[in-house]
């Protein structure tokens, strides 16, 4: 102990030394010049060796082998330290009135977001909303149809009538930011899809036991050692306007379409289709460019008639079905698309001529037809989005009985009266709501009777007869924080947003974020107990909090794998048994490569302060004099969003004391509106575009079954969808 004790002793006594001899700033009031990094280099030294592995990966003769390598990789990727993992959705203290598990219950894909099958209350006043108590026979009801794997041994609406409660009929939520586009396939944004995954139906999708079923494929074949697909479709199913009137029948030449559009439209689904399904990366390397194979070479075509789908795979693909949900594969109306200007090619989309171009826009539902549950009826931008149940006498739609909702309405809120949203919950505007400390939320629930009995140390029982509160489920998305090691913006567009930073901090900046022992003592120095609990309370603060990418118990091993040594990577040699969870592999190859952090879900595993200053201390010893503290961070925030100042006054706080403010100064940058936000960084279009430095509001959530479908999208040289947040490609 007394060593460790005069080792930080001495390690504050070098770091005094540190910047009494490179602190202070050039005498020069010229503008200091400031170039970007070079992303190819900066993405091989951060990460090369983390895409070699992904790439060592796909080479593996077993699926289980596979999912080792992906650890391996997974390790290089958190101990690049390019992101913080932070947390994942629910968690939170919560009240609603909609039945658990009545909407798709599956890690991956969109078809969460499904709301035709919801079941929920109607009413207003506590009384109107599913108690504690009912909560948990609901799930004890759903436990035991997952165990017999029959749907119908799980009825919430007889229960919850039973229990005396009214049946909704319609469905009222909130939205913070609107579709940009309602062209399914256009689009890697979750907030476009949420609202048209309610619109349009795939070949399967699944229901609330986590069974793949059937939708527009009412079955399907599987040859050729599983690499082709035959889709036989249902004749029962059809595309409807708008306005309600039936279009036209829906065909295989709509999945084609679908997916022709979907890659030349290049909006972030191409990729996760590319080395999967035959004859995509040719094709968007070449079409339209000279000599094309054309589409006709990729392997998605009408079958021996219209109904039927013929898909082909580059190789047999173990994940392939769990694709299936996700919006790149996604039909769009033929007849439709080409009546409004469509065009197929990926050069003759990219020149399309705009004036004549009218499918899929956001200003116009009429501008695309629907074979979904429900048709897109209103779509105004910060005001009010709603979809209404589709089909007609003649023409119903297919599945009519599994349909609960007549329609479904988004309503704009920006955040900035939460007690008055909480309210419109009570008043029975909105199913259900989460719970927040700095919102207030969590005190008035309490006060208005939510939370059952208080205990004598002030906290309640949430589990106590009359509560109302119950703790939501954690989720496969994963939130994190980019570090920018490549920043080229510094103010949007429109002049908002502006960096205060001078040119010499500029420079100061990007040369300590390029030094991996500097991203480590950031990563390690943020207190995100601390952080979360700003919002969600001290009961609540780790809750949600996610230490890795991929969900740690995303996937398992199906059988035993001895795994050899990597001398160069620095792994050991392990025998993983049948059953070891994906983050317990994650977590032995951390330890391998001597990391402190732990990968479990709800504990800070990456947060220690010794570890975290004595990085600091590293980093200025390998950046020497050649910048000046203090070392200058910009973190973008929504000011009308008391809950995100609140995290961004914090996050200022915590980096700043842990580190000190004479070596790190967290500049926080002021939006005013969600959309400067987003632009900063979520809806920023690549790397040089994003306005800061770290950006704590993005995440990702998997669409497939397989751990590839995080992984891949930290991949270089714009392979990869999510290095944008670290400011890259």
């Amino acid at each position: 102990m007394k060593k460790s004790k005069f080792g930080y002793l001495v390690l504050l006594s070098a770091l005094a030394v540190i910047l009494a001899s490179c602190g202070k700033k050039p005498s020069s009031s010229a503008e200091v010049p400031y170039t970007r990094a070079d992303e190819g280099t900066t993405y091989t030294e951060a990460l090369g060796a983390y895409e070699a592995k992904l790439d060592a990966a796909l080479q593996a003769d077993t699926v289980d082998k596979k999912f080792v390598l992906y650890a391996q990789a997974e390790a290089l990727l958190l101990e690049s330290a390019v992101f913080v993992p932070t947390t994942t959705d629910g968690g939170a203290y919560t009240i609603s009135r909609v039945a658990p598990r009545t909407v798709p219950y599956v890690q991956w894909g969109s078809d969460t977001d499904r709301f035709k099958s919801m079941v929920a209350t109607k009413g207003s006043g506590k009384t109107s909303f599913i108690t504690h108590a009912q909560r948990n026979q609901l799930l004890a009801a759903w436990q035991a149809a997952v165990d017999s794997g029959d749907p119908a041994d799980y009825d919430p609406a007889t229960m919850l009538t039973g229990w005396g409660h009214t049946l909704a009929t319609d469905y009222k939520l909130t939205f913070s930011t609107g579709p940009v586009t309602i062209d399914i396939v256009n689009t890697s944004h979750q907030t476009d899809s949420e609202i048209l995954v309610n619109c349009v139906d795939g070949l399967v999708e699944y229901n609330g036991l986590s069974q793949l079923k059937p939708a527009i494929a009412k079955d399907w074949v599987v040859s050729d050692g599983g690499k082709k697909y035959t889709f036989n479709l249902r004749e029962d199913a059809y595309w409807y306007k708008s306005t309600g009137e039936v279009y036209s029948q829906v065909k295989a030449e709509d999945f084609v379409a679908g997916f022709q559009h979907m890659l030349d439209a290049k909006a972030g689904l191409e990729w996760l289709v590319e080395g999967v399904v035959k004859g995509v990366s040719e094709y968007l390397e070449t079409d339209g460019k000279g000599d094309s194979p054309t589409f006709a070479n990729v392997g998605y075509k009408v079958g021996a008639n219209a109904h039927q789908l013929v898909i082909e795979l580059e190789r047999e693909t173990s994940y392939f079905p769990t694709m299936l949900t996700y919006s790149c594969f996604m039909p769009i109306c033929k007849q439709y698309f080409e009546a409004v200007g469509g065009v197929y090619g990926v050069d003759k989309y990219a020149n399309r001529d705009t004036a004549t171009y009218k499918f899929g826009l956001a200003t116009d539902v009429t501008s695309n037809v629907y074979n979904g549950a429900y048709r897109l009826t209103k779509l105004t931008d910060k005001s009010e989005i709603k979809i209404e149940k589709t089909g007609t006498a003649e023409k119903p739609y297919y599945d009519e009985a599994d349909r609960r909702m007549d329609s479904v309405t988004w309503v704009y809120d920006d955040g900035q009266t939460p007690l008055q949203t909480y309210q419109s919950v009570v008043d029975g505007t909105y199913a259900g709501t989460g719970l927040s400390k700095s919102l207030g939320t969590i005190e008035k629930a309490q006060t208005d009777g939510f939370f059952g009995t208080k205990k004598a140390d002030g906290t309640y029982d949430i589990t106590s007869e009359g509560s109302y509160v119950y703790i939501s489920d954690t989720t496969s998305v994963s939130f994190f924080g980019g570090l920018n090691v490549a920043r080229g913006t510094f103010e949007l567009t429109n002049g908002n947003a502006k960096s205060p930073k001078d040119g010499q901090a500029k420079v100061d900046t990007a040369k300590a974020l390029l030094n991996k022992n500097f991203r480590k003592a950031i990563a390690y120095a943020w207190d995100r107990t601390t952080w979360n609990g700003v919002t969600r309370g001290a009961e609540l603060a780790k809750t949600n909090l996610r230490n890795m990418y991929v969900h740690p118990e995303f996937v398992r091993l199906e059988g035993e794998v001895v795994a050899a040594a990597d001398a160069t990577n620095k792994f050991f040699a392990h025998t993983f048994a049948a059953g070891t969870a994906y983050g317990e592999m994650v977590q032995q190859y951390l330890e391998d490569l001597g990391s402190h952090i732990q990968v479990a879900d709800k504990e800070d595993g990456w947060y220690n302060l010794d570890v975290a200053k004595a990085r600091m201390y590293d980093a200025m010893q390998e950046l020497g004099t050649t910048v000046s503290y203090p070392i200058q961070l910009d973190v973008v925030y929504y000011s009308p969003s008391s809950g995100n100042t609140a995290q961004a006054q914090s996050f200022k706080q915590l980096i700043e004391g842990a580190l000190g403010a004479d070596k790190v100064q967290v500049n926080l940058v002021e939006t005013a509106t969600t959309d400067d936000f987003y632009a900063c960084g979520y809806r920023a279009p690549d790397g040089a575009s994003g306005n800061f430095d770290i950006f704590y509001g993005s995440g990702w959530g998997p669409d497939y079954g397989d751990p590839s479908t995080y992984l891949d999208t930290f991949r270089g040289n714009g392979e990869g969808y999510m290095t944008k947040v670290i400011g890259l490609f």
